[in-house]
């Protein structure tokens, strides 16, 4: 009897941690960061290209986004070089937070850490993903896993904002 009781207890367990964590993430998937507030920045830098459009769309935000912490691959010295010589100095640690990606691989479970640190509470981030502008009637791999995540979900052609409609057409941006 007392073993049917426990099989009880964790099946009822499991049932409900996959529902409390089902309705924290939908409770808060869309938290606003107020206007004029600092939202600490994590930039995920792929190589080539990808740096570049990153680093333009960089240059056009204001200084609320600081601080400023980037994410690169050891091997990936140029996109460093790029970064340290687009980033002269550091603001305090504030308490929103932003990732900003554009499509390299990288970005996919920096994204998804993300999401947890904001379904479990530990951290309110904000996910904002750019497809890169060479993507004109498809998403990138990146693009698509991300499209169901991310707060914001901007691309930059017409074409793919008619196929996906949860997307934000700005026109060319970088």
């Amino acid at each position: 009897m007392e073993s049917s009781w426990a099989t009880l207890g964790i099946a009822a367990f499991l049932f409900l941690l996959p529902v409390l964590f089902a309705a924290r993430f939908f409770r808060t998937r869309r938290a606003r960061v107020p206007r004029n507030a600092a939202v600490s920045l994590l930039v995920v830098a792929g190589s080539g290209g990808h740096t570049t459009e990153i680093l333009r769309l960089l240059s056009s935000l204001s200084q609320t986004y600081s601080p400023r912490h980037y994410v690169l691959a050891d091997s990936d010295k140029m996109s460093e070089e790029k970064i340290c010589s687009f980033e002269q100095q550091r603001a305090e640690t504030a308490s929103n937070s932003l990732v900003l990606c554009n499509g390299p691989g990288t970005c996919v479970p920096i994204c998804a850490s993300a999401l947890l640190l904001r379904m479990l509470g530990i951290k309110s981030v904000t996910i904002v993903y750019v497809e890169s502008i060479c993507r004109v009637e498809n998403l990138s791999l990146s693009g698509k896993i991300l499209y169901h995540f991310s707060d914001y979900f901007i691309v930059q052609w017409p074409a793919l904002k008619e196929k996906y409609p949860k997307s934000l057409y700005l026109g060319r941006i970088v």
